[in-house]
């Protein structure tokens, strides 16, 4: 005769920590002033200052969230701080 098996419970899930919407402005140092906006009507994703008006804006996906918008701004303003590492990176 064979045992009942018995009802094992599925694992929990596991939930994902939610993402930063507010970061800190790469200009004017201020910590939580730069505001994300998502515009998925017209793809473009705009990071803005509240309190030195600096501003970044991007072309993003479906699955682009704030955080993807200020990486690339902190990745452009790197960019422009360092000329010469560019032009080693490209020439190569």
């Amino acid at each position: 005769m064979g045992k009942r098996k018995s009802r094992a419970k599925p694992p929990p899930k596991k939930r994902m920590d939610k993402l930063d919407t507010v970061f800190s402005c790469p200009f004017c140092n201020h910590g939580t002033s730069v505001e994300c906006r998502i515009d998925m009507k017209n793809l473009i994703g705009e990071a803005i200052c509240g309190i030195c008006q600096e501003s970044f804006s991007t072309t993003i996906t479906a699955l682009s969230e704030p955080i993807d918008i200020y990486s690339e701004w902190i990745d452009e303003c790197e960019k422009v701080n360092n000329p010469d590492n560019n032009l080693d990176e490209e020439g190569a």
